[in-house]
C-alpha cells in the first residue's frame, strides 16, 4: 500500500512539473535537423520525425495536450500524421510517452518499447499511457523502415528501460552519426543507495555513462531540447552557416558534466543512505 501511494504521488507530480515549465507545452517551429530527421516537438519536449518512403517514425509523444501541436508541426513540414508507422520513446515518463496510446490509436502505428519500460508503458496507473506494446525491444535492436535504421541503446538509470537512439543521417553528401540521448539525469527524489524498487539503479547509471561515452557522435540531440541548446542552435541554423546541431564537443561536455553530477550525488547518498536526490 505504501509503495502504491508513493507511486501515485510521483505520477501525479508529473503534470505539476509540466505546469512549472511553460516550454513543455509551448509550440516551437518544426524544422529539418538533417537528412530525413526532423524536429516536431515543443520548445523543450523532443519529438523526432524520421521520414521514409514507407511512412514515418516518431520518437516520443509528449503529453496528450501536446498532440495537436505535433500534428500541426508534421503538417507544416508537408508530411501526413496518418503516415506514422512506428512510435518509439526515450523512456517511460509522462513528458515523453503519455500520448503514445493516442497516436497509436489515431494512426495505427506500431509501438516499440525497450523491454524494461514495457510494464510502465502498458500500465493504466495515473499518468501512464496504458498502451499495448507491439514489439518489445532489447539493447542493440534495430528498428528499420523505408531504408532508415535506428539502433536502440539501453541507457538505464533514469528509468530501467531508458533508451538512447542512434542513427545515421545524410549531411552534405556524408553519412553522419546522430545520437538522441534518453536521459542521464538523476531526478529530484531519486534514491541511489538502498532503493528497494530498483536495487541496481546506481550501477545502471554507471553503465549508461560508459555507453554514452563510447558512441560515435556528430549530431548531439536528446529527449529535452535543453540538453543540447535547442533554441540557440535553431537560431544559428536560421542565420545560415555550418549545421550547429553537429556538436560532438558539446555532447562530450554534456555527458561529462552529467556524469560528474551523478557521481557527486551518489557519493552524498552513500554517506546518507536513504536520502533522496534534492
Amino acid at each position: 500500500m505504501i509503495k502504491r501511494s508513493l507511486l501515485v504521488l510521483f505520477l501525479s507530480a508529473v503534470p505539476l512539473l509540466a505546469q512549472q515549465n511553460p516550454d513543455f507545452h509551448r509550440e516551437f517551429p518544426p524544422f529539418k535537423i538533417a537528412g530525413n530527421l526532423y524536429w516536431v516537438g515543443t520548445a523543450d519536449l523532443a519529438v523526432y520525425l524520421i521520414n521514409t518512403p514507407q511512412g514515418n517514425i516518431l520518437i516520443n509523444s509528449d503529453f496528450p495536450e501536446d498532440v495537436p501541436a505535433i500534428k500541426k508541426s508534421i503538417a507544416q513540414l508537408g508530411f501526413k500524421y496518418g503516415d506514422t508507422k512506428i512510435i518509439l520513446a526515450s523512456h517511460a515518463h509522462g513528458d515523453h510517452d503519455a500520448a503514445v496510446g493516442i497516436i497509436k490509436k489515431e494512426t495505427g502505428a506500431r509501438l516499440m518499447i525497450m523491454d524494461a519500460d514495457v510494464a510502465d508503458t502498458e500500465s493504466n496507473a495515473q499518468g501512464r499511457p496504458a498502451a499495448k506494446v507491439d514489439r518489445v525491444l532489447h539493447d542493440g535492436d534495430a528498428v528499420e523502415l523505408g531504408g532508415s535504421k535506428l539502433i536502440a541503446r539501453l541507457t538505464p538509470g533514469h528509468t530501467k528501460g531508458c533508451t538512447t537512439w542512434t542513427m545515421q543521417v545524410d549531411e552534405g553528401g556524408r553519412k553522419l552519426n546522430a545520437v538522441i540521448i534518453g536521459s542521464p539525469n538523476v531526478n529530484r527524489g531519486t534514491i541511489l543507495v538502498g532503493n528497494k524498487n530498483y536495487p541496481q539503479i546506481a550501477d545502471d547509471y554507471v553503465k549508461t555513462f560508459k555507453v554514452l561515452k563510447s558512441l560515435p557522435v556528430d549530431f548531439f540531440l536528446g529527449a529535452h531540447g535543453n540538453y543540447f541548446g535547442l533554441k540557440a542552435k535553431y537560431e544559428k541554423m536560421k542565420a545560415g552557416g555550418p549545421n550547429p546541431f553537429i556538436d560532438p564537443a558539446g555532447y562530450k561536455a554534456y555527458v561529462e558534466e552529467r556524469e560528474a553530477t551523478f557521481l557527486k550525488e551518489w557519493d552524498r547518498q552513500k554517506k546518507n543512505p536513504g536520502s533522496p536526490a534534492p
